[in-house]
């Protein structure tokens, strides 16, 4: 039996204007992590719309495009300086609040994926599994999975060697491979565990 796809059932039933937010970005080694804010008004095209990790990425691309020409949409992000400071879900949360900041306008509610509810200067409601259940949460994981997936083919072609514009960042084969032959590059994230194990290797063979 097919899973149930999202809709706008939850948004409906606040009334108002309802913002859906998520992430992409939170697991991966290297790169920033990017929050997505969309708001379906009226004329929103939601046809295909459904969780980004559902999609291909030819099908996030097309609906890419079609979210931010019939939505409210905005995008914001947290680099990684950022994350290794405040630490990735600090840092996930800033990035959100970045992303409701560039709507343009404020909700009266942001649905927000997961469980941990970000500081915003509106209501806010988190949803476990929202990318499967709203609407407008599942056209900001697109948005969100888009826009990370590009910035991270744009630095893989800058740094060769990790495998970044197939992986986006995680810890695969071809990433650690990287790392064992050229080293932490500036986009890495030293906060975490493995790249820290990298550093520290590195510094006591010196």
């Amino acid at each position: 039996m097919p899973s149930p796809k999202p809709d706008l059932s939850r948004e409906a039933a606040h009334g108002g204007i309802v913002a859906g937010i998520d992430e992409a970005g939170r697991g991966p080694w290297a790169g920033p992590v990017v929050a997505a804010a969309v708001i379906i008004g009226k004329n929103g095209n939601t046809e295909g719309i459904n969780d980004s990790k559902k999609l291909s990425a030819k099908q996030r691309e097309r609906l890419f495009d079609v979210i931010l020409a019939s939505c409210r949409c905005g995008i914001g992000s947290a680099n990684v300086e950022e994350i290794d400071t405040l630490n990735i879900l600090q840092a996930t949360k800033l990035a959100m609040r970045r992303a409701v900041d560039a709507l343009g306008i404020l909700p009266d509610l942001a649905l927000v994926d997961g469980n941990q509810p970000p500081i915003l200067p509106c209501k806010v409601q988190t949803l476990v599994g929202g990318d499967g259940l709203s609407l407008s949460i599942a056209a900001a994981s697109i948005l969100a999975k888009v826009t990370r997936d590009r910035l991270m083919s744009e630095l893989a072609r800058n740094h060769p060697g990790y495998g970044w514009e197939s992986n986006a960042g995680y810890g695969t084969a071809a990433h650690q491979k990287g790392l064992a032959s050229l080293g932490v590059t500036i986009h890495h994230r030293r906060s975490y565990a493995p790249i820290k194990a990298v550093l520290d290797k590195n510094a006591s063979a010196a």
